[in-house]
């Protein structure tokens, strides 16, 4: 799959985009092939498998990274169920179409918390899990877990022009959700629908710990010294609550941990499974 018109190339050209159907509906996959142990990667709210691609090239020849868009996010088809099941459910089933038993998986903000609902829910699936920045108390004070994206544009005139709208609304900065924007016949818009964004952000609220107490696979959290999303307590809890789980900080980084360090983040990721009996 080339590159969206008006965006640098993403992908390198070791990494392959392609679609594949799983259960009746279209996933477009990242995946960097070869015959390493396979870590699935799961973007966050608003996101693209893509966002992986420099780790996948951080992490060739020794680990094949395949990174999904997740449902109603990217060139994946819409889905009216966003329940962390749900999530969790595409992600066994992909595993399945894709004959891989098991893998590690790595999740992002939002799909960190699919990670440990498909670390729960299909255990013999996950030899590994890998949390992101993401908290188990995705809810008021602890977090803010709805964005508000209800009055976003449809379309605009310019990639630029659709920034600058979204960025009128309150957000700082609107690069991260510019990566699923495309040009269409009317003009620039984004490839999900805000709708969409706005329930399954909904599904995802609340205190999630249930899940991530119910497995017991090495994990490692990584949090940003600097994150909105998941504080330095809440972390400490959830090594404290969950057996086989190390954390790690990354210092002066953001919630989008892997853009402000993505060297640093490499290095954890792979040196952690490096580690880790697959």
């Amino acid at each position: 799959m080339p590159a969206e018109p008006g965006q640098p190339k993403a992908a390198a050209p070791d990494l392959t985009e392609h679609h594949i159907v799983v259960a009746g509906r279209r996933i477009a996959c990242l995946d960097s092939g070869g015959p390493g142990p396979v870590l699935l990667a799961l973007h966050g709210h608003f996101g693209r498998g893509r966002i992986f691609a420099p780790l996948a090239r951080a992490l060739a020849g020794r680990y094949r990274v395949i990174a999904h868009d997740q449902r109603s996010h990217g060139r994946s088809d819409r889905a009216e169920d966003f329940s962390p099941e749900a999530y969790a459910d595409d992600a066994a089933a992909l595993l399945e179409v894709l004959g891989i038993p098991s893998a590690a998986v790595l999740g992002h903000s939002m799909g960190g918390a699919v990670a440990f609902t498909l670390a729960a829910r299909a255990p013999e699936r996950v030899r590994a899990l890998l949390v992101a920045d993401m908290t188990v108390l995705n809810q008021e004070p602890e977090a803010h877990p709805v964005l508000d994206c209800s009055r976003w544009p449809r379309r605009a005139p310019s990639r630029q022009a659709l920034g600058a709208a979204i960025e009128a609304q309150g957000v700082p900065d609107a690069g991260y959700f510019l990566q699923s924007a495309v040009p269409f016949e009317d003009g620039w818009g984004l490839l999900f629908d805000t709708g969409d964004m706005m329930a399954s952000q909904r599904a995802f609220a609340g205190d999630l710990s249930g899940y991530w107490r119910a497995s017991d696979q090495p994990a490692l959290l990584l949090r940003a010294e600097d994150s909105f999303m998941l504080s330095a307590r809440v972390a400490q809890r959830m090594v404290a609550e969950r057996p086989h789980t190390e954390l790690v900080t990354f210092p002066g980084c953001g919630h989008w941990l892997y853009e402000d360090d993505p060297d640093g983040f490499a290095r954890a990721v792979g040196g952690f499974l490096d580690r880790t009996p697959g």
